[in-house]
């Protein structure tokens, strides 16, 4: 966090008006992507088929292995912790040193008699975290049926 002193006229707010607004996501400058921290939320698509439930979490630059998917009674969490650090293998003093840390956590709630939980599937390609949650069969779709008028 950083803590300016900034005075009250004119000529010291237009350059952090600019700075504010480069510094941000141009993308999600209206929607509510952000955390209490201002840092970005993966956004997720939810559809529904006829036999599924499909979400899909937009996480670019990871690996599966950065994510954590778990199913607490009808509580879906999808999380992920990732640290990286620029190192050198060369001896000598560091003068600067950069760190990344990412971390995320987002919850669905399932409704344990429409999904069938125990058939829950998760893939992640080209940057697409997919998650195939199938409906049991008593809540699938069914194709119209023809009534007989007697």
């Amino acid at each position: 966090m950083t803590i300016l002193k900034r005075n009250g006229n004119l000529q010291s707010k237009v350059p952090h008006l600019f700075d504010d607004l480069f510094n941000r996501d141009i993308l999600n400058w209206g929607l509510s992507n952000y955390s209490d921290t201002n840092t970005t939320i993966p956004a997720a698509n939810i559809k529904e088929t006829a036999d599924n439930y499909e979400v899909q979490v937009a996480a670019p630059g990871m690996t599966k292995n950065d994510f954590n998917v778990e199913l607490d009674g009808n509580t879906l969490t999808i999380s992920s912790e990732k640290q990286s650090e620029n190192e050198s293998n060369q001896d000598f003093r560091y003068t600067a040193k950069e760190f990344s840390y990412q971390s995320f956590s987002r919850t669905f709630t399932l409704q344990k008699e429409v999904v069938d939980t125990e058939k829950i599937k998760a893939t992640y390609e080209n940057g697409i975290l997919n998650l195939t949650i199938p409906k049991k069969e008593e809540a699938r779709q069914k194709g119209p049926k023809r009534i007989e008028i007697s």
